[in-house]
């Protein structure tokens, strides 16, 4: 969408940006760094809550459920809240700064909305039990030295209660 209104021209004008003809070099890799950023910490925040829920009752569709309903409304603020803050870059006159405005605006509208509130949870539906499956030295890793959260701090090196059939 930047190349589409940067570079070939279409609806320049309301970024008074008339078809500069090429992107900026720093924007493209700044969009897609950030934008991988705030991916990641959205879905970290999203699969922890999921995660716990699937510990706790053993059933990935409730799992994805009580996740989503754990972590829903604050990921869509967070992602409202930074989407302003990107959209604000656009009121700028600097080409460099329009250019990762609009495209950080679009990555976190998309991954906030299509990406993580709808794609991931039914895959993760879809997959059922299969979305927790991990090779089988890792899961014995994790067994042995996974960290569970204590009462508000990270306890020290707690294994795990992990289901037999998960153990391989």
């Amino acid at each position: 969408m930047v190349t589409w209104v940067f570079q070939d021209g279409h609806g320049a004008g309301l970024f008074r940006a008339e078809g500069l003809g090429a992107l900026n070099l720093v924007a493209p890799p700044l969009i897609v760094g950030i934008a991988f950023g705030l991916a990641m910490d959205y879905e970290i925040f999203i699969l922890a809550r999921v995660r716990e829920a699937w510990l706790e009752s053993g059933d990935p569709r409730e799992a994805v459920v009580a996740g989503l309903q754990r972590t829903g409304r604050i990921v869509s603020c967070a992602a409202m809240l930074i989407l302003v803050v990107f959209a604000a870059f656009m009121l700028g006159g600097y080409s460099p700064v329009l250019q990762i405005g609009l495209g950080l605006s679009l990555a976190v509208l998309f991954d906030a909305t299509i990406v993580r509130m709808l794609l991931v949870p039914a895959t993760m539906a879809l997959l059922g039990r299969a979305a927790w499956w991990a090779p089988a030295p890792l899961r014995r890793l994790h067994a042995r030295y996974g960290l569970k959260e204590a009462e508000g701090e990270v306890a020290e090196s707690v294994p795990l209660r992990v289901p037999a059939d998960q153990l391989g």
